[in-house]
């Protein structure tokens, strides 16, 4: 048995591609925690059988017309392969991400980090430190929060002199901003920035 026969290329390419894709896809929308790829070879099979059943009814007439143009054919069956996982992730992120879908199903954002960081909202942010040790700054669009599967960082790209009572005095000199790593971190306060 030749495990580079024609055929059995086909197969895997059909029905393990497009599932994997669909899984980088889900991945890059909903950071988590990554699996090795042999562990999901089941879940993209799934996937790629869930992309022919929502595609099965334009399949069917592709195959059944009369085309003979084969780039037509290639462009079709490329969609089928390679573009519609990655649009049905999408489709299902707006769905998963509603409020009439919340209700009844958990949020795909496994962590409050990602979710407030994903908005790329700009925040005056004040970090307070497991020593007590307040640092403020600024996080706006050239700042950065690491997201899953990586640890929790963040970059703020200005720091801020604060008072006594936490309030923003103005920004310090010279400074190009401060990374924050979360195992030093006890909890962050986020303000609106205006």
């Amino acid at each position: 048995m030749n495990i580079w026969d024609v055929d059995k290329l086909i197969l895997f390419i059909a029905f393990v591609i497009p599932g994997f894709i669909s899984i980088k896809a889900y991945q890059l929308l909903f950071p988590g925690t990554e699996r090795p790829a042999s562990t999901v070879i089941v879940d993209a099979i799934a996937y790629s059988c869930i992309n022919y059943a929502l595609l099965s009814i334009p399949i069917y007439f592709f195959d059944n017309s009369s085309i003979n143009n084969t780039l037509l054919v290639f462009l079709f069956y490329t969609f089928v392969l390679f573009v519609a996982p990655i649009l049905i992730v999408i489709f299902w992120k707006l769905i998963r991400t509603r409020n009439f879908f919340q209700k009844n199903a958990p949020h795909p954002t496994s962590k409050p980090w990602d979710y407030v960081f994903s908005k790329r909202k700009c925040y005056w942010i004040k970090v307070v430190l497991k020593d007590g040790t307040l640092i403020g700054g600024k996080y706006s669009r050239d700042s950065f929060a690491s997201s899953a599967p990586a640890g929790e960082q963040i970059y703020l790209e200005e720091t801020w002199i604060l008072d006594e009572d936490g309030a923003f005095i103005r920004k310090k000199n010279l400074s190009a901003g401060v990374i924050i790593l979360t195992s030093e971190i006890s909890h962050i306060e986020l303000r609106e920035f205006n």
